[in-house]
């Protein structure tokens, strides 16, 4: 089974930027589709970016030209940098594959305020 562990939300200004990492255990990360999503309070859990194992890359409209998301399979990490952060963007953050079928891990807070 496959376990991931997010890090490196925090609290941010408007216009700031935050960069995210995801840690998977298991040798078969690199087969993933894997993807970054958010869930802000009172509502449903988003895809926000994704990117296969050969590094095709796709965003939400949302996020489309300030986030951009990577990996690195040697080391079973995606990243989610994250720039011009808006208020609107505060969620807790999580990863998976798409559509999401690992367990789900606790995710990592992003606040986005003045």
């Amino acid at each position: 089974q496959v376990q991931l562990v997010e890090s490196g939300g925090g609290l941010v200004q408007p216009g700031g930027s935050l960069s995210l990492s995801c840690a998977a255990s298991g040798s078969i990360f690199s087969i993933y589709v894997m993807g970054w999503y958010r869930q802000a309070p009172g509502k449903q859990r988003e895809l926000v970016a994704g990117i296969t194992s050969g590094g095709m890359r796709n965003y939400a409209d949302s996020v489309k030209g300030r986030f951009a998301i990577s990996r690195d399979n040697a080391k079973n990490t995606i990243y989610l940098q994250m720039n011009s952060l808006k208020p609107e963007d505060t969620a807790v953050y999580y990863c998976n594959d798409l559509p999401g079928t690992l367990l789900w891990g606790q995710g990592t807070q992003v606040t986005v305020s003045s």
